[in-house]
């Protein structure tokens, strides 16, 4: 049987008209099972280049289907991860908010009629299925977490407790108990985010701030914004987050945080370790259950994750290696699976996510490679993994590209950033030239499986973590030698590395060791700060002519940079993503002359503005295909001057991915 999971909006990607400020519809995905088999996953930002895409999974389906050989038609239960009475109330509410929408039908049939708009065939409605959104969460993990039993704990906008049993090769749940969204604590960090200046999907910042502040100065204050209660339950009273005004100015964004935000950050993480471990403390004794899954938005706060861990209440510890709603796109699925009667053989612990796009063969990324042999040079390595470790030694940072990429929001060897973990300025170095993000903000070490105790305090019991969802304790003595991955408080988010789940990473790692005796390296996304991590080969090359990165491996291929001539930079072809519009306004410039003035929108989201020149804007405003560079700026009539500084506009949109430009 094959079963079609999908999480995420229901809009195009060039259009928001289902987007409205309530909608649940962030973290798009897809995943394919074929008998409880998981085939293909891919999240549609990947694909689409939208952080957290809001739009329908059209990219991410299509692949999933590739990946097996089949079309739509073929799939035999289709799965959604909202229920459709939920689905159906936020139908209620977009058609009030706008009443000129038309048609208007039920979520049912909107989802069959989505579908068949995206890939161009008709849909059975009776195929579809709808899931209670928190029990999607919840059966993924269990699914993949190997164990029989477990207490199964969401954390989520709508959350709860669940008893967590395998029985004949499928998962069921009993409720213990349910977590409305008013003891959301998402809704806790949305509401004391505003004096920090960080907004929605800031929580990974606010965590890593957390360490350089101390929870002391606000500790009194932030106690009354909680209530922990008898029985595992608890209360929030965001009412009175307000008494922070007056005691910290909210830090304007783009702005250096000051000492009080960095200890509201901290004030805002020992809350939120404390609320969760008062929680599971009740209901570790109240069941007896000595395993634990986790998932849900909020479980993807590491430094929480890791006193879980380190507390003791549990000998296993699962989190989902997708443990917001991209993940709920498998839960989904397996949902459906289950109530149809199909069956798998879940009984091991998943070790792997890598599930996505494939770079392809030697000859596929030749041809690739080749064609932006203007602005790049690349040579096939006989030992890739030897050569690669040796630059790195000497200091080269390099963007890592191997098989099928990963599902879920951490770069695990196959779409990573890789540098020596130990001097301390390869963390600024990366932040600034290639991350292009706050420097505060820590990086990850992988590891030898077999080595992770040398550098790692890590609990007795539980010696693999593939995931890189735990913050653990860095022992004492090696914080020094590995500097660049030691966060301020000591610790790391650390990623185990086995050789038989990605033999060519854990051949790097090994080769590296060799080379410097240290079994580590640092790993983070590849990526920038204003894109997805990269999925496909194009997207490598893209990302490593945007940023300081001193070298691109794909597959076998070791590539450097080219200075490419003025010639060859106007022959880049340029285009607009189909998620831009441009507009041109006419306004009060100095005062009381009038002029045009172009921005920049996107569908994905409705604040963003991003002035660009008069004359590129004219230029782009009229822009209805791909055209040379140099064909496109011609029709500037400016001087050769002025035409360079057009050139380094578009650049700049390119590396902020607000146009396509390629080879």
């Amino acid at each position: 049987m094959l079963t079609l999971g999908l999480a995420g909006g229901l809009d195009p990607v060039h259009e928001d008209l289902m987007d409205t400020p309530d909608n649940y519809t962030y973290d798009g995905a897809a995943v394919l099972i074929e008998d409880g088999r998981i085939i293909a996953a891919s999240e549609e930002e990947r694909l689409n280049r939208i952080k957290h895409s809001n739009k329908f999974p059209t990219q991410s389906i299509r692949l999933c289907l590739k990946q097996r050989g089949v079309d739509i038609q073929d799939i035999d239960l289709i799965a959604y991860y909202v229920n459709e009475e939920a689905a159906n109330a936020l139908l209620s509410r977009l058609y009030l908010a706008m009443p000129g929408i038309k048609p208007r039908v039920d979520a049912r049939t909107l989802l069959a009629v989505t579908l068949r708009r995206e890939l161009g065939c008709e849909i059975n409605p009776a195929k579809i299925r709808f899931y209670q959104h928190k029990l999607t969460h919840a059966v993924s993990a269990m699914a993949l977490s190997g164990f029989d039993e477990s207490l199964v704990f969401i954390i989520d906008n709508a959350g709860g407790v669940f008893l967590g049993r395998r029985e004949n090769q499928a998962v069921s749940l009993e409720s213990i108990v349910a977590i409305p969204p008013s003891k959301s604590l998402g809704r806790f960090c949305q509401a004391v985010f505003p004096f920090l200046g960080l907004s929605l999907f800031d929580e990974y910042k606010a965590m890593a701030l957390a360490p350089h502040g101390d929870p002391k100065v606000y500790e009194s204050l932030f106690r009354s914004f909680y209530e922990l209660l008898p029985n595992g339950d608890y209360a929030l009273h965001l009412d009175r987050v307000y008494m922070l005004i007056g005691k910290v100015d909210p830090r304007p964004k783009h702005e250096e945080f000051s000492h009080a935000h960095k200890d509201i950050a901290a004030s805002l993480q020992q809350a939120q370790e404390e609320i969760v471990l008062h929680v599971l403390r009740h209901y570790r004794q109240a069941t007896g259950q000595r395993n634990l899954c986790m998932a849900g938005g909020m479980v993807e706060n590491s430094a929480t994750n890791g006193k879980v861990l380190y507390s003791g209440l549990f000998d296993r510890v699962f989190v989902h290696a997708a443990a917001y709603d991209s993940g709920c796109a498998l839960g989904a699925a397996l949902l459906a699976s289950y109530e149809a009667g199909a069956t798998s053989d879940n009984s091991q612990q998943v070790q792997h996510v890598y599930w996505g796009t494939d770079i392809g063969d030697d000859s596929s990324i030749s041809h690739q490679l080749q064609s932006w042999s203007r602005f790049i040079s690349f040579e096939k390595s006989p030992d890739i993994a030897k050569h690669t470790a040796q630059l790195m030694a000497q200091g080269a940072v390099v963007g890592w590209m191997q098989g099928r990429s990963e599902f879920g929001p951490r770069a695990l060897g196959n779409r990573s950033i890789l540098a020596d973990p130990r001097p301390q300025e390869n963390k600024h170095r990366i932040n600034q030239m290639v991350k292009k993000r706050e420097g505060y903000r820590p990086f990850a070490p992988s590891v030898l499986e077999d080595d992770a105790r040398l550098y790692f305090d890590l609990p007795d019991g539980i010696d693999k973590y593939p995931f890189m969802i735990f913050v653990v304790n860095v022992k004492e003595s090696m914080r020094e030698q590995l500097g660049a991955i030691t966060h301020i408080d000591g610790t790391a988010r650390v990623h185990t590395v086995s050789r038989e789940t990605n033999p060519r990473y854990w051949e790097l790692i090994k080769a590296f060791k060799e080379i410097t005796g240290v079994g580590v390296l640092l790993n983070t996304s590849f990526n920038n700060n204003v894109e997805p991590i990269v999925d496909s080969v194009e997207d490598g090359i893209v990302s490593f002519l945007t940023t300081g990165l001193d070298y691109l491996v794909v597959g076998e291929y070791l590539v450097s940079k080219r200075t490419p001539s003025w010639e060859e930079q106007l022959s880049m072809k340029v285009s607009l993503p189909p998620y831009v519009r441009l507009t041109q306004t006419k306004g009060f410039a100095e005062r009381k002359r009038m002029a045009a003035r172009h921005e920049i929108h996107t569908s994905y989201d409705s604040k963003f503005r991003r002035k660009i020149s008069r004359e590129l804007g004219d230029l782009l405003i009229g822009l209805d295909s791909e055209k040379p560079a140099g064909e496109l700026l011609r029709h500037s009539a400016v001087g050769r001057e002025r035409e360079q500084d057009l050139m380094a506009e578009l650049n700049d949109l390119w590396s902020e991915r607000l146009v396509i430009m390629h080879a």
